[in-house]
């Protein structure tokens, strides 16, 4: 593949920013700890006050998936993607006062909008947030977020899984099959989004 269309891809997919003061930390679901592990470590370093992991179960199985590393640290049966995020978290030295927790999402766009949904709950604006999530999932879980919260200024502070980087991704077929999916999915998961933004029908 062209150096340079791997370049544009990986600075389309890889979204990634140095942390700043927000009002609240997202956490799009998942079944690795690394992005909870992130989050934990910027709670503790003073950038948000407040962590909102989201996610149930898994549309495809209809259930959590096992944990994808460290089960030496982390059990092995948790009832939601969220209930996953908020043991990590805690675990890591987050006091569960500072967690909210959306656990009926069963994809990343109701990640989004289901926190978008919490945070109202609370009587919370947020004008500021990062999300921690999977590397390659940044730019997608972007576009999402912004959406829900349109007027928020979204950061991304990303953890790297399954052994895909911005580095790597590109040199084994399964970082490339990742990749490109979520390529795909940043085009197709928006066309009526766009279309009504735009006004085209």
């Amino acid at each position: 593949m062209n150096k340079k269309i791997i370049d544009d891809i990986t600075d389309f997919i890889f979204v990634s920013d140095e942390p700043q003061e927000v009002d609240v930390v997202f956490l799009p679901g998942g079944s690795f700890p690394f992005p909870a592990e992130v989050a934990a470590t910027l709670y503790k370093g003073g950038y948000s006050p407040l962590l909102l992991p989201s996610g149930g179960v898994s549309v495809k199985h209809g259930k959590f998936g096992p944990v994808k590393s460290r089960a030496d640290i982390y059990d092995l049966d948790y009832q939601s993607e969220c209930e996953f995020y908020t043991d990590v978290l805690i675990k890591n030295g987050v006091p569960r006062e500072a967690i909210l927790c959306e656990d009926k999402s069963g994809h990343t766009k109701e990640n989004a909008f289901f926190s978008r949904k919490v945070t109202d709950e609370n009587g919370l604006v947020i004008n500021r947030a990062i999300i921690c999530c999977k590397s390659f999932h940044a730019r997608r879980c972007l576009m999402l977020y912004q959406l829900a919260f349109p007027d928020a200024e979204i950061l991304v502070v990303p953890a790297d899984c399954y052994g895909i980087s911005r580095d790597n991704w590109y040199k084994q077929d399964y970082g490339v099959d990742r990749v490109l999916g979520e390529l795909a999915r940043c085009g197709n998961q928006f066309v009526g989004d766009l279309k009504e933004f735009l006004q085209i029908s």
